[in-house]
């Protein structure tokens, strides 16, 4: 009862702390929201910049009460706020930075509907089938603010006994067309409006010094549907249509002269199909589910993505020659510590259901950015547009750091890998290496961590991205190094807080503790394989990496000794020669197999508590005391047939570094 109450008191003042504001934005329109006062005000202008009204504005600032609002603050250190306050919005200046984004956003805006980006995986952009699979079903109300009506379906709409449910011929055995449209399930109907023919970055880019002491920033060229080719100047006030032309370079207002500081206005008052198209875009924009709407960077790429009719766009072609670094960062000027931020995360608070959910959102946000960083990043240093930090090196020895991130290749550089497979082994020791990554940050251990870990394949190149630990790149290869080996077992190194730390994965990830010989004939405990390294960053945090031996290795396809191979496996060709000596088993694989052992445990223990074979008949006064060792007898008796570790619980567990060099 008194979590009870303790949650309905939490319930109550949770919905007590949400109050509505209103937006008043230039020109005079309001918009209410509703806010809570742990928000940042950078929320807010994150909503604003949605908002069908708001949308085409991103180079203003908040105010109330005449104060200019910190974007990082959060609302409840705002004084006086209230139920009902009102934030005005005020138009800043633009910067070249502010100008770009200006331009950006326009252009995302115009491409929100369309499926381009998302079938290249442009800034982790992904597909979105939710309306086209539902039906329009999820989502019966408008999100129009003015809107509260629901949308009426008619009758056939609305007779279950009238839908079609039979599937397609293709799907059926005997078919001769095996068509892969229907693996896209796109609506061809909903067609988004074309508001523009190009946009494009003026050839008279930058702007001469003189032009620059009036304010002028950067040039467009627009080709409007009407067939109008006009050229606009960006300048710190806004944009307005210049005189220029493609021979000619005048940078004077055109007559009549419209200043606006949204493109989008500008363009409205020059192009009336512009002004139709984009609101009817608007609205279908706005009309779609929020899980359609709202940006989620989760990369899913598609090998069968129809040809899409290539267009001209200056952003686009931007992107592909730029690195960005100037403009997309939070902080103007400065590369993201992707580590700490990384890791910071992970310790955000976890106890209640709100921090969680927190919690995992800034998980999600701060991998996506990692992830599409390193795409970038891996495809500048494919390139060629990325120095190596060791550039007298052999190319495939060669590592990269851009961004914060250090990027290397999958080869074998110093013959790591020679007696396992040379390249072959080192390529998929990437792949393997991520699964370990992933599985122990799954696991989520407090005061355990593991490095942001990508691996990417572009132009026949295996590139791995990983964020760096704090100092690393000030020691040697041997310092720092509290746990594991760094030469393949020769010299081990063994830590009481690593052992405590990664015991805590044993019985999850199905790890056997067990000992290893070093040169020297010494036992050394581990928790995981001898190639883990565990090392203590400068930030105090204790780091694992090299997790590509977390799960056992696949003994069908090593090159074992006769007496070690059983007689069926043998019957069915194993072992089987492998290019590499790095196959192992899948973790799905593992959990299967202790599901069907612990399958024949209870078997077995049911088997044994029926026929009685280990019973002992009570003939003294101990007989109780018999009865419970006739109980052990049977779990021992079915742990010894099914292989468990333990004499007294079902317990499967695998070694790691079994049959290791």
């Amino acid at each position: 009862r008194k979590d009870e109450n303790t949650v309905g008191v939490s319930r109550e003042e949770s919905s007590l702390n949400v109050f509505n504001v209103t937006i008043q934005l230039p020109g005079g329109d309001d918009v209410e929201i509703q806010v809570s006062p742990k928000e940042l005000v950078q929320e807010i202008i994150q909503v604003l910049m949605e908002h069908e009204d708001s949308c085409h504005r991103t180079c203003f600032s908040l105010q109330f009460e005449g104060n200019v609002l910190d974007n990082f603050s959060e609302l409840k250190s705002v004084a006086g706020l209230k139920d009902g306050s009102v934030f005005k919005v005020v138009e800043e200046p633009y910067t070249i930075r502010e100008a770009r984004i200006h331009i950006r956003h326009f252009r995302d805006l115009l491409k929100s509907l369309e499926l381009a980006d998302a079938y290249n995986g442009i800034d982790c952009s992904s597909l979105a089938f939710l309306s086209n699979i539902s039906g329009g079903d999820i989502g019966d109300f408008s999100p129009h603010e003015n809107s509260v009506k629901k949308k009426k379906r008619s009758s056939s709409e609305q007779g279950l006994d009238q839908i079609d449910c039979s599937p397609p011929e293709y799907i059926f055995p005997g078919s001769t067309e095996r068509p892969l449209q229907p693996l896209q399930p796109i609506n061809s109907e909903n067609k988004p409006p074309h508001c523009l023919k190009s946009l494009i970055m003026s050839g008279w880019n930058p702007p001469p010094g003189n032009r620059r002491m009036h304010g002028d920033l950067m040039y467009l060229t627009v080709v409007t549907m009407e067939d109008h080719h006009i050229n606009i100047t960006s300048s710190n006030r806004g944009f307005y249509v210049n005189q220029s032309t493609a021979e000619t370079f005048n940078p004077k207002p055109s007559s009549p002269s419209h200043l606006s500081h949204s493109i989008v206005e500008l363009l409205n008052q020059v192009s009336p199909a512009f002004k139709k198209n984009f609101t009817a875009l608007q609205k279908k924009r706005v009309n779609r589910h929020p899980l359609e709407r709202i940006a989620t960077p989760y990369q899913v790429y598609t090998w069968i993505a129809p040809n899409t009719n290539h267009i001209i766009d200056c952003v686009r072609a931007e992107d592909a020659y730029n690195l960005r670094l100037g403009y997309e960062e939070h902080i103007p000027g400065q590369t993201r510590d992707w580590n700490e931020e990384l890791q910071t995360t992970r310790e955000l608070p976890r106890k209640l259901p709100a921090d969680q959910q927190l919690r995992q959102r800034a998980n999600f946000k701060i991998n996506s950015d990692f992830v599409g960083a390193s795409t970038r990043g891996a495809m500048a240093v494919i390139d060629g547009n990325v120095m190596a930090i060791n550039p007298g090196e052999e190319t495939k020895m060669q590592m990269f750091i851009w961004n914060n991130i250090f990027f290397s290749f999958g080869f074998d550089v110093r013959d790591h890998y020679k007696d396992l497979g040379g390249d072959h082994a080192a390529h998929v020791a990437a792949s393997h290496d991520l699964k370990g990554v992933q599985a122990y940050s799954d696991l989520d251990i407090e005061e355990l961590y593991a490095l942001g870990t990508v691996v990417l394949d572009y132009r026949g190149y295996r590139v791995t991205a990983q964020s760096i630990i704090p100092g690393i790149l000030d020691r040697k290869e041997d310092q720092g190094v509290l746990y594991g080996s760094i030469d393949f077992g020769k010299t081990v190194s063994t830590s009481a807080k690593y052992l405590s730390l990664l015991h805590k994965a044993c019985k999850p990830l199905r790890i056997l503790r067990h000992t290893v010989l070093n040169e020297k004939n010494e036992e050394l405990l581990l928790c995981s394989s001898v190639e883990c390294k565990g090392i203590v960053g400068n930030d105090g945090r204790h780091y694992i990496l090299d997790l590509l031996r977390t799960f056992p290795p696949d003994v069908n396809f090593l090159p074992l000794q006769e007496e070690y191979i059983l007689q069926e496996c043998r019957n069915f060709g194993f072992p089987k020669l492998y290019r590499h000596r790095l196959c192992s088993l899948r973790q799905e694989l593992l959990e299967v197999f202790v599901q069907h052992k612990y399958a024949q445990f209870m078997k077995i223990v049911m088997e044994l508590s029926q026929k009685g074979e280990l019973l002992q008949p009570d003939k003294d006064e101990n007989g109780s005391i018999k009865d419970e060792l006739k109980g052990a007898d049977i779990v021992r008796e079915a742990c010894r047939q099914i292989g468990s570790v333990s004499e007294y619980i079902f317990d499967i567990q695998f070694n790691p570094d079994v049959y290791s060099p």
